[in-house]
């Protein structure tokens, strides 16, 4: 089964139209308090985890069939040339056949070794990020907000890394969405480093 999980600081409300647009016959959770995040050391979204019946993991937290074609994208006019759009969704049903070939065939599941391998090690850094998140998330929601950013921000610089939580804290502000000069700006600085690393099959 797919079971889809929002991690949104601000609470259903801000996720709802999401999830009302995809239409989906899965499961959609809201996770305001980034516990998924924290289990499996997600950076990004889409990111997914295979899970197989017995609760093992066979597949780490990979990219779930986004790409870097945005990265092309006319600022102004919001849109791909024609050639990227055609990878890109190339590469959606891609992931989206991996995922079937797996349920039915067992396929492009990883042994146990391999997916130690491929997990992410978590440092002190990434952990204490990970809390001043988290507490800077808390004391925003309980009128503390100029505290909360500095902790936001200290959680930034300690996991630069993570998008999840530089969005998420950016949002909170307007200014971490797509159509943002500072989301783009980060976006520009990676250079040759994707954003979203292609999975490996």
């Amino acid at each position: 089964m797919v079971v889809a999980v929002a991690e949104e600081s601000r609470g259903a409300d801000h996720a709802r139209p999401w999830i009302d647009q995809a239409k989906s016959d899965y499961w959609q959770l809201i996770d305001t308090e980034h516990r998924l995040e924290d289990l499996y050391n997600l950076v990004n979204v889409p990111q997914a985890i295979w899970i197989d019946e017995k609760g093992t993991i066979v597949r780490p937290p990979e990219t779930a069939g986004s790409t870097d074609h945005f990265r092309r994208m006319d600022l102004k006019t919001r849109t791909l040339l024609p050639k990227d759009q055609e990878e890109r969704l190339a590469a959606r049903q891609a992931y989206v056949d991996a995922v079937r070939a797996w349920v039915t065939s067992g396929k492009h599941a990883l042994s146990a070794n391999a997916v130690r391998a491929n997990l992410p090690r978590i440092t002190p850094e990434m952990a204490e990020s990970r809390a001043r998140f988290r507490l800077g998330v808390w004391l925003r929601a309980n009128g503390r907000a100029a505290e909360g950013d500095r902790q936001m921000a200290e959680a930034s610089r300690l996991y630069p890394d993570s998008w999840s939580m530089w969005r998420q804290a950016a949002d909170l502000d307007e200014v971490g969405k797509a159509s943002s000069p500072a989301f783009w700006k980060r976006v520009q600085a990676l250079g040759d480093k994707p954003y979203y690393p292609p999975p490996k099959f």
